[in-house]
C-alpha cells in the first residue's frame, strides 16, 4: 500500500526542444551521436545542465497556483483520472563536464559525463486507488492483475566518435557510437501478480480490546533491491559491484539541394570554408540510446507468496517498514541474488526542415524499446513533438508542441542565449491548464567555441 500511495506524487526525457537544434553542441551527443561530426563548432564545452522531466495518467493538478498557494488544498483541488491500468514515470538528467572537438573535417570525438535517475510505476489499478484515498475508514477491495514499479540511480562517462560517411552532391551522411561506462548508485522495484487484497474495517480483535481492521490477500509479490536498506539505521554505501556498459548508436542524412554555393573557395589570404553555416535543406536522424544494463551483483530478490487471511492491522502496523511485512507475515517462497537492471533503450527519430533564413521546423519522435511489463527495467516516455524554431549563433528561441504519453498535450518554450540554455517543454501548458499532468524544467551553461567563415591555411576539400 506504501507503493501504491507513493504512485500520485510520482511526477522521463531530457532537454526537450533544445537537443535538436543545431547549436546544442556536445550535449546533443546524448541523444544521436552523430550530432557532433560537421557541427558549427570548433569545440563545445558543457559545464552542467540539469533536466527534470515526467508524467503521470491518474493525477492532475494546478501546477502554478499549487507553487505560489502556500495553502493548497492537494486533496481537495486536485483531480484524478482514475482507471485500471494507470502508469506514470520521472527522469532526472544531469549533464556534468562534457567536450567535443574535431580531429578533422571527417572525424570528432566528445567525452561527456551524466548522473540520471529513472522511476517507472506501471499497471497500478488507479480505480482502487482513488477509492481507498476517499474512503480511508470503509471497507474495500484491490484487484491487481500485473503491476510494478522500479527505479535506479546511475553515473555514466561516455567516449563518442562520429565521422562523414557520404559527402556527394546533395547527398550527405554522417554516423556516430556512443561507448559508455556505467556506476550504478542503487535501484529497487517491486511487482505483483494476481494479488486481490480484502479489506475489513472490524475484521480482526485488537490486543487492547475491541476490533481493529484485518487483511485478506492473494497473488505474489517480488521485492528486489540493491542492499538491505530495509534494516534500522541504514546508512547508505555505493554499490560496490554495480557496473556495466551501454552503448548509443546513430546515422544522420542531409538533402543538400544547393550544396554548389558551399564549395570551399579561396578568399585571399584565406580560404572560405561554410563551416559555420548549416547547409541542408532537410535534414533526417535516427539514432538508439542506451543500449545496455547495470549488473548488481549483490543485489537480492525475493518472491512473496501473500496468500493470508484475516491479518490484523495492528500486527501490520508494529512492522517497521515493508520487508518486515513481507518477511513475517507471509510466506517467503525463493530467494536469489543479482540482478541485471537494463537502461532506457529508446528510439529517436528527428524531421528537421530549414524552411528559410534562421527559421527551422523540427519533428522528433520518442519511443521506448523496452517493454513496461519487464521486471527491473527502466523505459522512457514516448513523446511526439512538432518544435519551430528561430536559431543563430548566439540566440535560439523554441516552441515545443508535443504529445506525452500519460501527461496529454503539453506546449512550451525554451531559449539559448550564449552560454544560458533553458527552457520547459510544458511552461504553457502548466500556465494555462488547472489540470496538469506533467511538468518538465531545463537549465544549464556551456563553453561553446564556433567556427568562423574563413579557415587559414587550410586544405580542406570535404565539401567539394
Amino acid at each position: 500500500m506504501v507503493l501504491l500511495g507513493a504512485f500520485c506524487h510520482v511526477k522521463a526525457q531530457s532537454f526537450i526542444g533544445f537537443l535538436t537544434e543545431n547549436y546544442a553542441g556536445v550535449n546533443s551527443v546524448v541523444v544521436n551521436p552523430a550530432n557532433i561530426v560537421d557541427s558549427r563548432f570548433k569545440t563545445d564545452i558543457n559545464l552542467v545542465g540539469i533536466s527534470v522531466f515526467g508524467g503521470n495518467d491518474y493525477y492532475n493538478l494546478n501546477i502554478i497556483k499549487a507553487i505560489k498557494d502556500d495553502d493548497y488544498n492537494f486533496d481537495v483541488e486536485s483531480r484524478f483520472t482514475p482507471k485500471i491500468n494507470n502508469n506514470g514515470a520521472v527522469n532526472i538528467d544531469v549533464m556534468g563536464p562534457s567536450f567535443m572537438f574535431n580531429i578533422n573535417d571527417n572525424n570528432s570525438i566528445a567525452v561527456f559525463t551524466r548522473a540520471r535517475s529513472f522511476v517507472n510505476a506501471n499497471g497500478i489499478n488507479g480505480r482502487n486507488l482513488y477509492a481507498i484515498d476517499e474512503n480511508l475508514s470503509n471497507d474495500f477491495i484491490v484487484n491487481e492483475d500485473d503491476f510494478n514499479a522500479f527505479g535506479q540511480t546511475w553515473a555514466e562517462i561516455g567516449l563518442s566518435y562520429a565521422r562523414v560517411l557520404v559527402n556527394e552532391r546533395e547527398t550527405f551522411l554522417k554516423g556516430g557510437i556512443s561507448l559508455k561506462y556505467l556506476k550504478g548508485g542503487g535501484s529497487a522495484y517491486v511487482a505483483g501478480r494476481n494479488i486481490t487484497v480484502v479489506y475489513d474495517e472490524e475484521g480482526a480483535i485488537h490486543s487492547g480490546g475491541g476490533t481493529t481492521g484485518s487483511v485478506s490477500s492473494t497473488g505474489e509479490i517480488i521485492y528486489g533491491r540493491f542492499d538491505d536498506f530495509d534494516i534500522e539505521d541504514y546508512e547508505y554505501e555505493f554499490p560496490k559491484n554495480a557496473i556495466g556498459l551501454g552503448v548509443d548508436i546513430g546515422i544522420i542524412y542531409e538533402w543538400r539541394p544547393q550544396y554548389g554555393a558551399y564549395k570551399p573557395r579561396k578568399v585571399w589570404p584565406d580560404r572560405l570554408t561554410y563551416k559555420e553555416q548549416n547547409k541542408y535543406k532537410l535534414k533526417l536522424g535516427f539514432s538508439i540510446t542506451d543500449i545496455g544494463y547495470i549488473n548488481y551483483k549483490n543485489g537480492m530478490e525475493d518472491l512473496y507468496d501473500i496468500t493470508n487471511a484475516n491479518v490484523s492491522e495492528e500486527a501490520i502496523d508494529n512492522e517497521d517498514n515493508f520487508y518486515d511485512v513481507l518477511n513475517n507475515l507471509y510466506t517467503l517462497t525463493n530467494s536469489a541474488i543479482g540482478y541485471k537492471a537494463i537502461l532506457p533503450t529508446a528510439l529517436h527519430l528527428n524531421a528537421d526542415w530549414h524552411y528559410t533564413n534562421n527559421f527551422y521546423l523540427n519533428f522528433n519522435a520518442d519511443v521506448a524499446l523496452t517493454g513496461k511489463n519487464q521486471l527491473h527495467t527502466s523505459k522512457v516516455t514516448n513523446i511526439i513533438s512538432l518544435t519551430p524554431r528561430f536559431e543563430s549563433k548566439t540566440f535560439s528561441f523554441y516552441t515545443p508542441l508535443s504529445l506525452v504519453q500519460y501527461a496529454g498535450f503539453q506546449a512550451g518554450a525554451g531559449l539559448r542565449l550564449g552560454p544560458l540554455y533553458l527552457g520547459s517543454s510544458s511552461v504553457f501548458t502548466n500556465l494555462l491548464s488547472n489540470k496538469s499532468r506533467g511538468a518538465n524544467f531545463y537549465i544549464g551553461f556551456k563553453m561553446p567555441f564556433f567556427h568562423g567563415k574563413t579557415d587559414k591555411g587550410s586544405n580542406c576539400n570535404c565539401y567539394q
